[in-house]
């Protein structure tokens, strides 16, 4: 069965779509079957990956809205695929609102190909609105990147209500996986004391290792690459293998 994670924090520049480009490559490298699912109207994962939303015919948009077959929109980016976004997918949260069971709408793509997949990694947009639900809804399990600096963990808290929301309503079996630690600088103290207080005060895990703050990881998307393509050996992409390998063990387990 494949796993689903909804990779998902309404505070942006916390390097989410970063860390599902990284994670899905990891993952390919590792032999695993990878979905990528870009659910932010910026199309910024899209982009990672060296494709131009602007060039796009169909998009995310088309398979909530015209009810285009998710196989339809699929995109092949080397071992990856790619449920791409435009900023069509803006409008599309106000076309979702006016729908009976609009929660479920990525739920019901992905089920007519997740069973092509090992693992699907849904970057959800910066905001709590009907798209991160829908992440949620679809989701088997919640992974929260966390920049490690001051105050970047205050939205924890109300994403962690969003995601008791859904497991109410929507998707009881939602599980939160953890804490990705991002932009981590092992000089300092403040990212070690901004996660031990995350993982006090909501009582969740944060996955080993943290990701170091480095310049190739900033690099990367521009040249629509993941950081493990672009600086393979790098600290960071060390760490976004062993993060993922850390995924693979527990499914397997």
């Amino acid at each position: 069965m494949p796993v689903c994670f909804a990779v998902a924090n309404q505070k942006g520049g916390v390097a989410k779509t970063t860390t599902v480009h990284a994670l899905g490559a990891a993952l390919a490298e590792q032999g695993r079957r990878v979905l990528l699912v870009d659910l932010d109207p910026q199309g910024c994962l899209t982009f990672s990956l060296g494709v131009d939303p602007n060039d796009l015919e169909k998009s995310l948009h088309d398979v909530f809205v015209h009810r285009t077959p998710a196989s339809e929109v699929l995109l092949k980016v080397g071992e990856i695929h790619l449920l791409p976004a435009t900023i069509d997918l803006a409008g599309t949260e106000v076309h979702l609102l006016t729908r009976a069971g609009r929660e479920y709408a990525l739920a019901r793509a992905l089920d007519q190909i997740k069973s092509d997949y090992d693992v699907i990694l849904v970057d959800c947009p910066p905001s709590l609105g009907v798209l991160t639900i829908n992440g949620l809804t679809a989701g088997d399990e919640v992974l929260i990147p966390l920049q490690c600096e001051t105050l970047s963990h205050r939205g924890v808290g109300q994403l962690l209500e969003t995601i008791e929301d859904v497991k109410a309503y929507t998707n009881p079996g939602l599980k939160v996986r953890g804490v990705v630690a991002t932009m981590f600088d092992s000089r300092t103290k403040l990212g070690r004391q901004v996660l031990d207080d995350v993982r006090t005060r909501y009582a969740i895990e944060v996955l080993e290792p943290p990701v170091p703050k480095s310049v190739k990881v900033a690099e990367a998307p521009g040249r629509g690459r993941s950081v493990l393509e672009h600086a393979a050996r790098s600290s960071s992409a060390e760490a976004y293998r062993k993060l993922a390998a850390g995924l693979h063990e527990v499914e397997v387990a």
